[in-house]
């Protein structure tokens, strides 16, 4: 299975583990939920180890010293609605300063593409690394349309987590996106008629929210 260099498969054993459980066909709703947000916490975590640091003054109860801190303005975390929302709750558990905006998309079920119904984020977003979240990459039409977005209001450093994606979405991506490293639990081989990943773990959001 051949991908593009700028996927990251985090293979750390508890992601793969709550990947499982979230694969499951028998996970409620309620632990589907709890799962996505852990998940969501694990995979920022890896997508953040480099955010640049800067050294600062502080003094401990014992003595002065020198310490790092994030450096320039925090994150934005940017859910694709609605099940980028699921994600999104992990990613803010681990940064909680960080700001959030919101792409409203649907993907139309006759020919798949992504259709844009709501777009609001900050307007410093060019001075700030953004996170955009949805848990699957299927076809890529949405990620590939949030980030297009994205990079017209000014967006440069930009990076991609899902829990799921497959090898076609993962291409197409990178194909439109070289410049956006993508992190995730797994990549699958294939996709069916539907534009579902297989075998996948079905439609997120109708999973996160209890809804069919």
């Amino acid at each position: 299975m051949s991908l593009p260099k700028s996927v990251h498969v985090v293979s750390h054993p508890l992601v793969q583990h709550k990947l499982t459980k979230m694969r499951d066909r028998q996970t409620s709703s309620t632990n589907f939920r709890r799962l996505l947000r852990e998940i969501g916490l694990l995979l920022g975590y890896d997508a953040t180890r480099d955010l640049p640091l800067v050294e600062t003054d502080i003094t401990t109860p014992i003595a002065a010293m020198k310490a790092p801190l994030l450096d320039g303005k925090k994150l934005v975390v940017v859910p694709i609605l609605r099940a980028g929302l699921g994600l999104a709750e992990g990613i803010i558990d681990l940064v909680p300063l960080a700001r959030m905006g919101h792409v409203g998309l649907y993907r139309d079920p006759r020919t798949l593409q992504a259709v844009e119904y709501y777009f609001k984020i900050p307007q410093d977003i060019s001075d700030r690394d953004v996170i955009v979240c949805d848990p699957m990459l299927a076809t890529a039409h949405s990620a590939i349309a949030a980030v297009d977005r994205l990079k017209e209001t000014g967006a440069r450093r930009i990076k991609f987590i899902c829990v799921l994606g497959s090898v076609q979405g993962a291409n197409a991506f990178a194909e439109v996106h070289p410049d956006v490293p993508i992190f995730t639990a797994a990549v699958d081989a294939e996709l069916n008629d539907h534009g579902y990943i297989v075998p996948g773990l079905g439609d997120a959001g109708d999973r996160l929210f209890g809804t069919k």
